[in-house]
């Protein structure tokens, strides 16, 4: 087991027991002396740059510990954009004295000879060294969150308290004496707090040396798995909601001993899902930029609870607002009051009494998608500045309760005049495209709106308002998500998941829902006019059957099979539960 560094004292010379691993690359090891000597490479070119502020933006995880360590000790307060879109990069460039990594005219380090490394590097300052990452505001705009490596240093220390074997809060953890140190996996980035912490500065304090190359696929978990006996997963709900189900589990159970997720709850579907695949059911951190963590579960122990983490205070306004009290604040004697809203509840297992909480949405027009902060506001604003649209209203479309699904962004637009030609000259998937390509500028091609609906005027309810659930109403699928077994010219088969969420079980009813008749003669008509060539006008249903009830959840396939010359319409609707409806539908003009 590797000794515990300071964060102030990582670029410095130690003398561990053993040669301390601090990254793998491609396979080979890069040692602590590694990371000196990179550190002074990065130390000499920044102490040349005039000005206190620089950005780094690194792919490489290694690579901007490196930068980061060497611009700190430079005296340089660093900046972490988020992404590199053209209008981070415009607000961002002109704010800095010199930029580094994949940014423009990137800093490169010293070459080695070049004085590099030749002065010796002082501890670091907890208050006068400092960071900023970014989240978006309530206008869209990023807004920088500053950190001292105080306030680091005291998150990375609860970090350890809470998750390491044998804590008093009850998490397995991983005892490494006696064994290589956990290597560090991570699938999102550390230009955010998240991936940053837990990704490079705890692995570096603790000694668990990290993977360099952030993962990408699920199935590169299993490849890094086979190299090294033992990792942890630093992760998200965006990849733990999709793993699939051909992974190697004994490799995962056997040599996975720890699974982080953070950037928006985890619904409870994936979690038992990762639990049943990964062995574990991962530890949840719940926080955000500005306030750092503020409380963990994980959903087998927990269920829906959060449990604050050590140091954290908290409390609920008459408003159901969350507050916090916590020393990764800049202030850590005030109450911060976030845009969560939270009830009280016992913590499962309480014995001491301690309490935690359950979040119940937010009060702001934030949005988290795929862990990126997304501005409704701003995105309203954006789309409403093109001649083609008169108002626009972004909405958040839920997670359904499975887990395969993810939380979007859906746009109702009420068009002008020039939009409406434009629809009806080039049609919605040109519209759609027109309208992301205004937006693409200001957010990440993951986070832009996934559904559009276009109005003539917005529903108004009898106040005159446009409320969230009315444009959730326009979202509603009324056919269910379908798969194509078959297709030919006059016969076709394909499956249907009849999701809870349908319009069709509206009043179809209350305890009880099942798909009513009717809408099962729709459901073939609609399917059936997806392959073949039939007549506009509907002339009357014969010997129609309804056996079984289809309920929410059901898995259908529905049989189609066209007769030309009758122009007829012949279908089933059957399940591994047996047949539930079966009939004849005819078309045409009658003869």
């Amino acid at each position: 087991m590797n000794a515990w560094l300071p964060l102030t004292h990582l670029g410095l010379p130690c003398a561990p027991a053993a040669p301390r691993t601090v990254a793998w690359r491609g396979g080979q090891p890069l040692d602590h002396a590694d990371f000196r000597r990179r550190i002074g490479q990065w130390h000499a070119a920044f102490a040349h740059v005039p000005g206190d502020r620089v950005a780094l933006y690194f792919d490489d995880a290694y690579e901007f510990a490196c930068a980061l360590y060497g611009a700190w000790h430079a005296g340089k307060t660093v900046l972490l954009p988020g992404d590199t879109q053209p209008g981070t990069l415009a607000r961002l460039v002109p704010q800095v004295s010199a930029c580094a990594g994949q940014l423009p005219q990137a800093l490169m380090p010293a070459e080695a000879g070049e004085d590099a490394g030749a002065i010796p590097l002082a501890p670091l300052s907890l208050q006068a060294t400092r960071l900023a990452v970014y989240t978006s505001g309530s206008s869209g705009e990023p807004v920088p969150i500053m950190k001292t490596l105080a306030q680091l240093d005291t998150e990375v220390q609860a970090l350890r308290a809470v998750f390491t074997a044998g804590n008093r809060h009850g998490v397995p953890g991983m005892h490494d004496a006696g064994h290589p140190p956990a290597r560090i996996l991570t699938t999102v980035s550390h230009q955010h707090l998240y991936g940053l912490l837990f990704g490079v500065l705890w692995p570096l304090a603790a000694g668990r040396p990290f993977v360099t190359e952030r993962i990408a696929y699920p199935e590169s978990i299993v490849t890094q798995l086979r190299q090294h006996p033992a990792c942890w997963l630093v992760s998200s709900p965006t990849l733990l909601s999709h793993l699939p189900d051909h992974l190697d589990r004994q490799t995962i159970r056997e040599r996975l001993h720890m699974v982080f997720s953070s950037g928006g709850p985890l619904l409870p579907g994936a979690a038992m899902q990762c639990r049943d695949l990964l062995g574990q059911a991962p530890a949840e951190i719940f926080g955000s930029s500005e306030t750092g963590g503020i409380a963990w579960r994980r959903r087998a122990d927990h269920g829906d609870t959060w449990n604050p983490l050590p140091g954290v205070q908290w409390r609920i306004q008459d408003t159901g607002l969350l507050e916090i009290r916590s020393p990764y604040l800049g202030d850590a004697t005030d109450w911060w009051t976030t845009a969560d809203k939270a009830e009280p509840v016992a913590s499962h297992g309480a014995a001491d009494g301690v309490t935690g909480f359950v979040l119940k949405g937010r009060a702001d027009r934030i949005a988290k998608i795929a862990e990126k902060r997304v501005s409704l506001t701003a995105l309203e604003t954006a789309l409403s500045a093109s001649t083609h649209v008169a108002r626009a209203r972004a909405v958040i479309l839920p997670a359904s309760s499975g887990h395969t699904t993810t939380t979007r962004i859906g746009m109702v637009v009420e068009l002008s005049a020039s939009g409406w030609q434009m629809l009806h000259a080039k049609g919605k998937r040109a519209m759609n495209a027109a309208l992301r390509d205004r937006l693409m500028p200001m957010v990440e091609r993951v986070a832009l709106p996934r559904q559009w609906r276009y109005v003539v005027r917005m529903p108004l309810n009898a106040q005159g308002k446009t409320t969230d659930a009315q444009l959730q109403l326009l979202f509603r699928p009324g056919l269910p998500p379908a798969q194509w077994l078959s297709r030919t010219a006059l016969q076709a088969q394909v499956q249907l998941d009849v999701r809870g969420d349908l319009l069709v079980f509206d009043g179809h009813f209350p305890g009880a829902a099942l798909v009513p008749g009717v809408a099962q003669l729709h459901w073939a008509e609609a399917f059936a006019r997806q392959c073949f060539t039939m007549p506009v006008n509907f002339r009357q249903a014969n010997t129609l059957k309804f056996q079984l009830p289809i309920v929410p959840g059901a898995r259908v396939t529905l049989d189609l099979d066209w007769q030309a010359e009758q122009q007829a319409l012949r279908f089933v609707l059957h399940s591994a539960a047996g047949r539930h409806a079966a009939g004849t539908l005819l078309f045409g003009d009658a003869a």
